[in-house]
């Protein structure tokens, strides 16, 4: 049986998984998470419980249906990601504080909008300079195989998130790291203006 503390942890581990799932695609972790609380293999809140319900499983479904499919219509795919930006941050918060159990609320939502948040936030960011780099190098003639890429990404990362989620907690710590020693690199080869 697990420790209050232990369970609390594992909680943010699945929920900051997610949460980067959703920079990615913003409801294909949703529909992942009203999949495994309705098959009772999540735990969630108390005041969250209804993400396991069918409506929520449909409408989950739906959402993530017309999603990957708008991301698949040329120039569509990139209006989509001044939309989904803030859209992911939310939905980074939410599923952080949907996986969070025993902790006060206040310091729930605090918590889940600043590692959930931040985590979604900064993947989201990270696919949005993907797929510009893909417009501008193949006319948007690549976006599809990007499309593609990020909605198996976001299903692979939910799937590890539930699955194994400590690993995808070193894994984001790990990129953030990376990327951010690669932006200190780029900003010391940056001549001053003077």
């Amino acid at each position: 049986m697990m420790t209050n503390s232990h369970e609390m942890l594992m909680g943010l581990a699945i929920g900051i998984g997610l949460a980067a799932a959703c920079g990615f695609r913003v409801f294909v972790p949703l529909l992942i998470m009203s999949i495994g609380v309705r098959a009772d293999y999540l735990n969630v809140a108390s005041n969250m419980e209804w993400v396991g319900s069918t409506p929520a499983l449909l409408a989950f479904a739906t959402a993530t249906a017309l999603e990957i499919a708008a991301y698949y219509v040329p120039w569509v795919d990139n209006a989509l990601d001044s939309i989904t930006t803030p859209t992911a941050i939310v939905a980074g918060t939410f599923a952080s504080a949907s996986m969070i159990t025993g902790m006060d609320p206040m310091l729930q939502w605090s918590v889940a909008a600043i590692a959930g948040g931040g985590a979604a936030g900064a993947v989201q960011i990270a696919t949005v300079a993907t797929r510009a780099t893909s417009t501008a190098t193949t006319a948007g003639f690549g976006n599809p195989v990007v499309s593609t890429a990020e909605a198996g990404a976001a299903t692979g990362v939910a799937l590890l998130a539930i699955v194994v989620p400590v690993l995808v907690v070193v894994f984001l710590v790990l990129m953030f790291a990376f990327a951010a020693r690669a932006m200190f690199r780029r900003r010391k080869h940056v001549p001053a203006l003077q």
